[in-house]
């Protein structure tokens, strides 16, 4: 499995961004997929994962905020980030496993194998 994200940058607070991560290797019924961000100095958090059930998991600092999908057709995981914040600033990994997590485990670095090599989001104030 190889994931390749993009759709980083640099924007102000309140800007929107959509982060991509195009899957290769996924072609199976059940898998769970997620994005995770570090920011400098912290540790790695789940902010919001899909498995092949369709059922989400999203960190309460992002929702309403954050929406993922996928779009099955084409192997892509999208997370659409809205009224982006500074504190939201980080590097974002896409990641995969090719179990179908139940939902309170979507969001547990551990659970994922495979891992993107990660997009920049910066926000300024």
């Amino acid at each position: 499995v190889q994931l390749v994200e993009s759709g980083g940058g640099s924007v102000q607070a309140g800007g929107s961004l959509r982060l991509s991560c195009a899957a290769s290797g996924l072609t199976y019924s059940r898998y769970s997929m997620g994005w995770f961000r570090q920011a400098a100095g912290k540790e790695r958090e789940g902010v919001a994962a899909i498995n092949s059930n369709g059922d989400t998991r999203t960190v309460d600092s992002v929702k309403g905020r954050f929406t993922i999908s996928k779009d099955n057709a084409k192997n892509t995981l999208y997370l659409q980030m809205n009224s982006l914040k500074p504190e939201d600033t980080a590097m974002y990994y896409c990641a995969a496993s090719l179990q179908n997590w139940a939902w309170w485990f979507l969001l547990e670095n551990g659970k994922y194998p495979f891992w993107g090599q990660g997009t920049q989001v910066t926000v300024s104030s």
